[in-house]
């Protein structure tokens, strides 16, 4: 099911938090939505929610539109908020069986919903524990439990593995990959490196704008422009080799670094020069040693676009 949000503004008095922002997150997508704190993530998927409504802009989730039929939204979407929404002193399966009724559920649908969501979210060992007795680990598994067990098509996770160990982000990474199969996945987090092993897609939002869109690879091209490669060549004298890599008509030359015979190379906009550089070598009987694409790291990028 496809979320469209177009135009969405909201403002508060006189304040955009979010200032008209259009993106659209495909059926079987995994969205990672970053942004610095007030940004405006969180209002934005509280919109997709109709927890909140827009001042300007329309969203639809599927055939439905929040404005015009938000009950019908609310039944499409399963929603993890930063803060777990959870009745710590309730047994795991008896918070779960409350939280399906509340859904609406059948009856005689709730024992197998209940076992499905224990075998999904790994909660086998603790199903029987009060959920204050659970680690923040399980707490979050069971936050995702309430989530799930409306089968929704679409699932909006806003810090889903904040305050997690090592350990147990990767356990609920590979939780959301999985789900992400199925369903459509808005997923909000400060753990950049975090988003990119789950998403296909990254959007960046900062002061209620969309600044960034696209895959990590796609933000890191855009973010340099140009390739830029580490080389290093043996066998060579360096004034020759340096005189060689400038007359490179693809190559422009940053910078000589400390070795003598290691470069900082750019290719010039829309070109690579790796093949010139290794034909370059192999005429003048040079030892390529080193040809290593140099990769912008996410966190750069997000410093980038949002400082």
């Amino acid at each position: 099911m496809d979320i469209i949000v177009e135009n969405l503004t909201k403002m508060y008095g006189s304040q955009h938090a979010v200032d008209n922002i259009s993106f659209r997150v495909n059926t079987g997508e995994v969205l990672g939505f970053l942004g610095p704190n007030g940004a405006g993530k969180t209002t934005t998927m509280k919109a997709i929610t109709s927890f909140l409504t827009p001042t300007k802009g329309n969203i639809r989730v599927g055939d439905f539109s929040v404005e015009e039929q938000p009950e019908q939204v609310k039944k499409q979407i399963g929603y993890l908020p930063e803060h777990n929404p959870l009745y710590e002193e309730m047994p795991v399966l008896d918070y779960l069986r409350f939280v399906a009724d509340l859904q609406g559920i059948a009856k005689n649908k709730i024992k197998d919903r209940l076992l499905e969501m224990v075998r999904v979210c790994g909660l086998e060992g603790e199903k029987h524990k009060k959920i204050n007795e659970l680690s923040k680990g399980y707490k979050q598994r069971v936050g995702l439990a309430q989530a799930l067990i409306h089968d929704p098509d679409v699932l909006i996770l806003d810090e889903p593995t904040s305050g997690l160990d090592p350990n147990q982000i990767v356990e609920i990474r590979e939780l959301i990959k999985t789900i992400g199969r199925e369903k459509t996945v808005i997923l909000s987090s400060h753990i950049l490196a975090e988003v990119e092993a789950t998403c296909d897609r990254i959007l960046i939002i900062n002061k209620g704008a969309i600044v960034a869109d696209g895959s990590a690879q796609e933000l890191r091209k855009q973010a340099h422009g140009q390739e830029i490669l580490m080389l290093s060549i043996e066998d060579g004298e360096k004034d020759a080799v340096y005189k060689a890599l400038k007359a490179v008509e693809s190559v422009e030359l940053v910078d000589k670094l400390d070795d003598p015979l290691r470069f900082e190379i750019q290719s010039k906009a829309n070109t690579t020069s790796r093949r010139a550089i290794f034909n370059l070598c192999v005429e003048n009987s040079w030892t390529l040693t080193e040809l290593t694409p140099v990769e912008t790291k996410l966190e750069d990028i997000f410093h980038q676009l949002t400082k």
